[in-house]
């Protein structure tokens, strides 16, 4: 029976990237067996959609070259909504204006804050926190 998954992770990929990583594979698993899944990147793990930072993770997390960006582009393409949080990335320097400069090639993000997250939190199966 499939349930619908909320993923947050609010980890800073710099502190603990194998805990962030461990997130996403957990998210893009539930996808890729038929779950409804949504991810939340709040505080700095908004940089997990980063393309040059996700690219470069491999080797902090001892994984295969290319294994973060293709466990990332799951989600991309099977999980129903991808969320960050836009006072997050206003920190690390990305605005929606300037998001196609800086994030991962076909995201198609949904900005958002508190409310968003509480909202999916409340309509999910499961909840689980990274």
């Amino acid at each position: 029976m499939a349930k619908n998954y909320f993923v947050q992770i609010s980890t800073d990929p710099e502190v603990d990237p194998r805990k962030c990583v461990i997130g996403i594979a957990c998210a893009a698993q539930a996808a890729i067996d038929g779950h409804t899944v949504d991810i939340f990147f709040a505080s700095h793990a908004v940089r997990l959609l980063h393309e040059e930072f996700i690219t470069s993770l491999d080797q902090h997390v001892s994984q295969e070259t290319g294994w973060c960006k293709s466990m990332m582009q799951t989600l991309i393409d099977q999980a129903q909504g991808i969320y960050c949080s836009t006072g997050s990335q206003e920190v690390v320097g990305v605005t929606p204006d300037n998001a196609h400069e800086v994030l991962i090639p076909g995201l198609d993000l949904n900005w958002s804050g508190p409310p968003g997250v509480v909202a999916l939190s409340s309509q999910a199966d499961v909840v689980l926190t990274y």
